[in-house]
C-alpha cells in the first residue's frame, strides 16, 4: 500500500535561539497536524533591534502523510 504525504510550510520564532525556534516550530506543528513525518529548515531569520537581536525565526517545511 502507497501513502501520500503533503508539506507545509510555518514560521516559528523564540526570544532564544534557532533551535528553540525550531522546537516550537515542531511542537505546534504536531498539535494540529496528525502523521507529522518530518521537518528542513528552508531558512533562518532574525530580528534586530538597535543593534541586538531580539527573536530568532526558522521556515519549516512540515512533512505529514495523509489519512487514507
Amino acid at each position: 500500500m502507497s501513502s501520500v504525504a503533503r508539506v507545509t510550510e510555518i514560521i516559528a520564532s523564540s526570544k532564544k535561539s534557532f533551535d528553540d525556534a525550531l522546537e516550537n516550530g515542531v511542537k505546534r506543528a504536531t498539535k494540529t497536524l496528525k502523521n507529522v513525518a518530518g521537518a528542513w529548515v528552508a531558512s533562518q531569520d532574525v530580528v534586530i533591534v538597535k543593534g541586538k537581536i531580539t527573536e530568532y525565526r526558522v521556515r519549516l517545511k512540515v512533512t505529514f502523510v495523509l489519512a487514507e
